[in-house]
């Protein structure tokens, strides 16, 4: 299935990360023009120098002041987006006794309240242009399968998708799409910061047996982006090969 978004201007956060490149590079290929944000610019102009559809601005998430400048350059580049790609994501490995206040603060921040802000300003300058979008949320299975080592990543990614659903209600009837995409474990993902062993007792679990390979949670997201999906609302797909799933190993 291809799509065409030529001409349609597209915010991805996170964009430096390895989602945030893989979407950035499959959005540009479907013609659409793009405003890429992370947290420093360098890590952007790598891989779009020199492209003139592409915006990149820096953005510290944690930051009001940011989240604010951010919201205001879209506007002022390119008016109302049409997709916004909430991608922008931290996972840092602790449960309770070793997870610092100051860390599960950076996790909610960036996970969660960044999020809803960028949504609130952006959706309601759609609003105000009756310019109807798309906001495409990145979660994680960890929403639903908790990880002894993750408690506050899969608390934020809970968070994240019951906010997501309260935002679709609330904006669909401005004909406002939001969604929730899921994709798996890719190799690349904080790949330095894996205890031994880890990227291998994932792949066990998943009942396709492999990690995602690249393109495949991409095909995913322009589907929900586009207008294939054009009464897809509120809704969660998995791209993580049934990782998901709850489940318990065998025992013999």
């Amino acid at each position: 299935m291809t799509h065409d978004f030529t001409g349609r201007t597209v915010v991805i956060t996170g964009a430096a990360g390895v989602y945030g490149r893989e979407f950035a590079s499959r959005f540009a290929a479907a013609g659409a023009n793009l405003f890429l944000t992370d947290k420093t610019v360098d890590s952007l102009e790598g891989t779009h120098a020199g492209n003139p559809s592409v915006r990149i601005h820096a953005a510290d998430l944690t930051r009001d002041a940011d989240l604010e400048t951010l919201c205001g350059a879209v506007l002022e580049e390119f008016g109302p987006p049409d997709v916004v790609v909430n991608n922008a994501g931290v996972y840092p490995f602790g449960g309770l006794f070793d997870t610092s206040l100051e860390t599960f603060d950076q996790v909610f921040s960036i996970n969660v309240r960044a999020n809803f802000e960028i949504t609130r300003r952006l959706s309601r300058a759609m609003i105000d242009a009756a310019r109807p979008g798309v906001f495409v949320f990145i979660g994680s299975a960890a929403a639903h399968v908790l990880r002894t080592n993750g408690l506050a990543y899969c608390a934020s990614k809970r968070a994240l998708e019951w906010m997501m659903k309260g935002i679709a209600l609330e904006l669909g009837q401005h004909g406002i799409r939001v969604n929730m995409l899921e994709p798996g474990l890719a190799q690349g993902s904080l790949g330095a910061d894996f205890p031994d062993g880890y990227v291998e007792a994932i792949t066990g679990q998943i009942p396709l047996r492999r990690l995602i390979e690249p393109g495949e949670a991409a095909d995913a997201l322009l589907f929900l982006a586009s207008e294939n999906a054009r009464y897809v609302n509120g809704a969660t797909l998995a791209v993580d090969g049934g990782g998901s799933i709850p489940h318990r190993q065998r025992i013999s």
